[in-house]
């Protein structure tokens, strides 16, 4: 309970507040004796408070008779409040006063300022009463921590919780509630700025006032169990997961130095997504029988390409759900591990050990495995090991940057493997858009215009009959008039002829034109397809598909 009962509870008889016997007796009774002194006398924590205060010479408080400014309370982040019992009630712009139960911790004493960045000043208050604003402050329950034994934070506090846990978990909850991607707290010269990434747009949600920023930043670093409070000047990389409601969400934490304070960036991995099939990610019947028979061969390579952001990680995800059963073996090499999933075995890349794509892929194919994954195909030693595995009968499911399908044999010979290999070994490559979804509450009929029709190569006999619509706004969709998106693919199958073009040396534009007279649909096509359907728009589909120009 204290650093020293025996001296403490020396003090009390010294100062009158028990007498020798009374403490005999706590003394042969076992345990704490200032706790028991406590429990088994007239001693109050005030008394013992004012012992000590006299004796460290320190000024005894109050905390029951004062009203502590949550911006001053939130200047002690709440792991450093809990893990070294204290109280921040005063702060004058040059020392921060805080209140201590047992001022003869010097551990505490010394070692806080250092830990704070700040010069402090320390008052004595009853432990009773620090507990107390603890709880009340920094969210601390009966067993002294919100942290569980498993490291995930639950973000359920009472309303009488710190205001810097309820902001942050306001934060969460509002991203949630959005459907939000990701959330970004910027800081600005004079307030801090808080956006989500909805339906792939980012939308100024709040504004707060730059002092505010040490504290929020500290909360998610302690929340993410493995990022320093401390170290400031350097990028860090944490994951957190979270409760809230009945839904386990986890959280990619990226911070990095601006020129205004810690930039923070959170990735929210909603695991509900690791139940999505092909059809919920925007596939047609048609295509998604197509995919399906190329993720269900016994070998070959399959790319997914597309821009970052465009959704080619979720497809692999969904791809691994639609073929995971138990007499497949799969393991998958990713940076980072953004999903567990069940019944697969996932292995993250750790350059600075020396644990690569390439590394981790020569030791998985000792695992005798029937289907690979691979985050990313980035360089030549990754691309051989994965034509490599796919010659000799594993199926290896892999995403490259190229803005279409075709392209991806081009990419794959920069980066220097032969063409007859790429042509023996690759089944195909799926290019993908991301469109954002009408709203189906608000959506509503839409003239094309002239602009419109040429743009997506509108039929008017073709399509006299289709209903076109557009975008509207509505408290479901935040007034934006869409919600949720949806995948628009382009599928470049390798058959014998295109893998005779392929050993012939031709380029994109030639591969992609013979591609399309074998039958393969753009992205533009297939996005043309969605606005006949009424899932999209007509202007969402020309600026995601700008490029897709013939």
């Amino acid at each position: 309970m204290f650093s020293n009962e025996d001296y403490l509870a020396d003090l009390l008889v010294e100062a009158g507040a028990v007498t020798p016997e009374k403490l005999d007796q706590a003394r042969q009774k076992g345990g704490a004796v200032v706790e028991r002194l406590l429990s088994d006398t007239d001693l109050s924590e005030s008394t013992v408070c004012a012992v000590l205060a006299q004796n460290a010479g320190m000024d005894a408080i109050d905390l029951g008779q004062m009203t502590i400014d949550p911006e001053v309370a939130s200047a002690v982040p709440d792991d450093i409040a809990r893990r070294y019992k204290v109280i921040p009630v005063a702060d004058d712009g040059v020392y921060l006063t805080v209140a201590v139960a047992d001022p003869f911790d010097f551990e505490t004493m010394d070692s806080l300022p250092h830990v704070l960045g700040r010069e402090l000043s320390f008052v004595c208050a009853p432990i009773d009463a620090v507990t107390l604003f603890l709880k009340q402050f920094y969210g601390l329950t009966e067993s002294g921590s919100n942290l569980d034994i498993a490291g995930a934070h639950d973000v359920e506090v009472s309303d009488s919780d710190a205001p810097i846990i309820r902001l942050v978990q306001n934060l969460l909850t509002e991203a949630m509630k959005n459907r939000c991607s990701d959330i970004h707290i910027e800081p600005l010269e004079t307030s801090v700025r808080i956006r989500y990434r909805i339906d792939g747009k980012l939308v100024e949600i709040d504004n707060h006032p730059k002092k505010l920023l040490p504290a929020i930043v500290a909360r998610l670093k302690v929340m993410s169990g493995s990022m320093s409070i401390a170290e400031k000047r350097l990028p860090q990389d944490g994951r957190i997961q979270v409760k809230l409601g009945d839904k386990e969400i986890d959280l990619r934490v990226s911070t990095v130095p601006s020129n205004h304070g810690e930039s923070v960036v959170m990735r929210i991995l909603d695991k509900s997504g690791l139940v999505l099939g092909l059809p919920e990610l925007g596939f047609f019947s048609d295509d998604q029988a197509e995919f399906e028979k190329l993720i269900g061969l016994p070998d070959g390579i399959v790319l997914v390409t597309g821009p970052t952001g465009s959704g080619k990680t979720t497809t692999l995800y969904a791809c691994l759900n639609v073929i995971n059963k138990p007499d497949k073996k799969i393991i998958t090499v990713e940076d980072p591990v953004e999903y567990e999933m069940p019944g697969i075995n996932q292995v993250m890349v750790k350059t600075d050990i020396g644990m690569t794509f390439a590394a981790a892929l020569r030791a998985m194919l000792r695992q005798a495995p029937n289907i690979i994954m691979i985050g990313e195909i980035r360089d030549a030693e990754t691309a051989n090991i994965a034509i490599n595995a796919a010659l000799t009968g594993h199926l290896v499911l892999s995403t490259l940057h190229t803005n279409d399908a075709p392209a991806a044999v081009a990419r794959l010979a920069d980066i220097g493997i032969k063409r007859f290999l790429i042509a023996s070994a690759v089944r195909a490559a799926l290019a993908q858009r991301l469109v954002r979804k009408l709203c189906p509450v608000c959506k509503a009929p839409h003239t094309l215009t002239d602009k419109e029709a040429r743009a997506l190569q509108f039929d008017a006999s073709r399509d006299a009959g289709a209903t076109i619509m557009g975008p509207v706004g509505c408290d479901k969709c935040r007034g934006g008039g869409y919600r949720g998106r949806a995948g628009l693919f382009e599928l470049f199958q390798v058959d014998d002829e295109v893998r005779h073009l392929i050993n012939e040396n031709l380029g994109s534009s030639q591969l992609r034109k013979r591609a399309r007279e074998l039958g393969m649909r753009t992205m533009r096509e297939d996005g043309v397809r969605k606005v006949l359907a009424g899932l999209t728009s007509p202007e969402e589909v020309i600026h995601v598909t700008m490029a897709d120009f013939e």
